[in-house]
């Protein structure tokens, strides 16, 4: 099955935000699982959070990073919260 372009929005919190300093965005892609996206999304905006650290809500339910995506989707990624 080939991947098409999709329409994704992403909001950053913590640490995320602040590397890609912005709080949110559209992005296309044609990654099919939201792993695949934040490995673009580091690439693309040199991340330091392994993807292993990163918890994912997709549509507002927490999912594994090897759930599928489909365009339209609200991913939001969740960084370790460092406490004090």
């Amino acid at each position: 099955m080939m991947n098409k372009a999709m329409q994704i929005q992403i909001k950053y919190f913590a640490a995320l935000r602040e590397q890609v300093e912005k709080e949110e965005e559209t992005v296309t892609t044609e990654s099919s699982t939201a792993a695949e996206l934040y490995d673009e999304l580091q690439i693309k905006y040199h991340l330091t959070v392994p993807k292993e650290n990163v918890g994912v809500a997709i549509n507002g339910q927490l999912r594994s990073l090897n759930f599928p995506l489909s365009t339209g989707d609200t991913i939001v990624y969740i960084p370790p919260v460092s406490g004090g």
